[in-house]
């Protein structure tokens, strides 16, 4: 597997980005991992990087980015944070990621079961955890279907929390920063959320939360 280049970079368009992630998520799902030599591609990056993608997902030990999508070193900038909620840093980061090194989608990654998500169904409070849960907060309050045992005993619930708080973080990317609004309805990236569930190891996106022009 090539080491990217600018070159291989700038030939990538948000729908071929989208597209290498969904079939490398498909080798990681049938255990068919691309045989990559990393000590390399560690040598052939050190003087740049040019990685394809900005992915947003959750601290999770079972939601590693690279693996889940099957990517070596060099190809995606992987920003992780428990609930996978946006903050200035976050948008700063992909800021850099698209505007400055070349990325070509950003993608919000939630995941099935998550710790974060089931906190803020529970409304917990603790230390400084407390205020990132708050950040999750709307997507339990926007749930309107679930009547009863709105609590994380609620599967159902807990995943509904988590798609919703998904395509709010989707939303809330174009809202708060215009530059990658710009970059997006301008077709230079595109932006996609999904949720990984970590029994089969599938990632789904969705298409109500997808601009890739």
């Amino acid at each position: 597997m090539k080491t990217l280049t600018k070159e291989l970079q700038d030939a990538i368009s948000p729908a071929l980005a989208l597209d290498l992630l969904t079939e490398g998520n498909k080798r990681f799902v049938n255990n068919l991992k691309i045989n990559r030599n990393l000590l390399q591609q560690a040598n052939e990056t050190s003087d740049g990087q040019h990685p394809f993608a900005v992915i947003l997902s959750c601290i999770d030990s079972r939601t590693s980015a690279e693996l889940i999508f099957d990517q070596g070193l060099g190809d995606i900038f992987s920003v992780r944070i428990a609930g996978n909620i946006l903050n200035e840093d976050i948008l700063g980061s992909m800021e850099f990621g698209c505007k400055i090194a070349g990325s070509k989608i950003i993608v919000v990654l939630g995941h099935t079961k998550c710790g974060a998500v089931k906190g803020a169904c529970d409304h917990v409070e603790m230390g400084n955890l407390t205020s990132l849960l708050t950040k999750i907060r709307p997507a339990v309050d926007d749930e309107a279907t679930v009547k009863s045992d709105r609590n994380s005993s609620n599967a159902d619930f807990v995943e509904k929390v988590s798609v919703i708080n998904v395509k709010r973080t989707v939303k809330a990317i174009m809202e708060r920063s215009p530059i990658l609004k710009e970059m997006i309805e301008s077709g230079q990236i595109g932006i996609v959320g999904g949720t990984h569930d970590i029994t089969t190891g599938i990632v789904k996106f969705y298409d109500d939360a997808m601009i890739i022009k």
